[in-house]
């Protein structure tokens, strides 16, 4: 099905990197329901619509992700209809690698299928943000195993959303018992270096609240581009 609002809203593919996304790279993993889409629900929950719903859009949405799930809107003065409930409002910062270093990292390990229950059970430890059994299929991940543990995983990065030009590095996590050795740092570098040898350019997005996370970005050579908010709602029950 057509998404018949984007050649209104052409510009920076930055500016919505989920459209931008799911029409270039990811185009496989689109679902689409008029004016809105989505990535198939066992890679990734991000939602894409127009700047402005309208009551079919709302319909349309309910469709795409079924009754009583949450969903996050881009972008603000959302008017919520009767029947869905607002469950949470917060900032995001846009920042892009223009000044990142970037380089392989030794010690990093190509991730894939068989190493997907490691990858959840770290993410739901260390809550970098939304990762499925299937988002490992947007890009490449790479992590860091212990051998004096086991092997165990450690740390990971890897890539997400595709916009024209761009790669997102995302899922960038560190056990708790290893944080403070550079490792997620190294991982961005090296992530960062996949991307730049494509021809790409790296892009990330972190919660505004997360000062910690946004200063060591800043301090490895990424700059802000834009702040935006999300708003999470639950689709009528």
């Amino acid at each position: 099905m057509s998404i018949n609002f984007l050649d209104e809203q052409a510009g920076h593919p930055l500016d919505d990197p989920i459209r931008s996304s799911l029409l270039g790279a990811h185009a496989r993993f689109a679902r689409t329901v008029g004016r809105s889409f989505r990535f198939d629900p066992e890679v990734a929950p991000f939602l894409g619509h127009p700047p402005v719903l309208e009551q079919s859009d709302w319909n349309d949405i309910v469709e795409l992700f079924g009754h009583g799930e949450i969903v996050s809107l881009r972008g603000t003065g959302h008017v919520i209809p009767d029947g869905w409930e607002l469950i949470d409002q917060f900032g995001l910062v846009q920042l892009i690698g223009t000044h990142l270093e970037t380089r392989p990292y030794a010690d990093a390990v190509e991730l894939g299928a068989s190493d997907v229950p490691e990858m959840l059970d770290l993410v739901d430890r260390t809550k970098p943000g939304p990762f499925l059994p299937r988002t490992f299929e947007l890009g490449t991940y790479l992590g860091i195993r212990d051998a004096d543990a086991g092997g165990a995983l450690i740390a990971m990065a890897g890539e997400r959303m595709h916009p024209e030009g761009w790669t997102e590095i995302s899922a960038v996590c560190t056990d708790s018992a290893y944080r403070g050795r550079g490792l997620a740092t190294e991982l961005v570098r090296a992530v960062g270096h996949g991307i730049r040898e494509r021809g790409e350019k790296p892009f990330l997005h972190a919660s505004a609240s997360n000062e910690n996370a946004i200063r060591l970005y800043l301090s490895i050579g990424f700059e802000l581009r834009q702040r935006s908010e999300l708003t999470l709602v639950r689709t009528p029950a």
